[in-house]
């Protein structure tokens, strides 16, 4: 399989439909997985083999994912902060419910630079690099 492919599926009535516009290919099927052969099939009548990853949506699914992320986002903060304190991994794990493999993901990212969201206005002028000082 050369590439991957994501298609959105969406429920009709008790079938899931999902197109793939690039190659206008539509698949359904009763179950996510008929949708993701359907598509495949579809693919392979146009000359693409690729992987299909079937994404379902629905309004409480997007509600499901916007949650998840507001939690991972909240997750992340409260790992950082106990870390910050030298809160041992098993402690950080216990105090926010997550497993020690989760805290140590958390961990292992590199942090943000708060100056890349600063508001340029609000950097200091007048302040000389040491580079360009004579």
């Amino acid at each position: 399989m050369s590439e991957a492919i994501e298609c959105q599926a969406k429920r009709r009535g008790r079938l899931w439909v999902a197109h793939e516009p690039k190659h206008g290919v539509y698949g359904s099927g009763r179950t996510l997985r008929l949708v993701r052969a359907s598509v495949e099939d579809g693919l392979a009548l146009v000359g693409v083999t690729a992987e299909v990853k079937i994404i379902p949506v629905t309004p409480e699914l997007e509600e499901l994912r916007d949650a998840e992320d507001a939690r991972m986002t909240a997750l992340a903060k409260a790992v950082e902060a106990l870390a910050l304190r030298r809160t041992s991994l098993s402690d950080i794990a216990l105090a926010t419910g997550a497993s020690v493999k989760q805290v140590k993901l958390v961990l292992a990212r590199p942090a943000e630079d708060p100056r890349a969201h600063a508001d340029p206005d609000s950097v200091p002028t007048g302040i000389r690099s040491p580079a360009v000082l004579p």
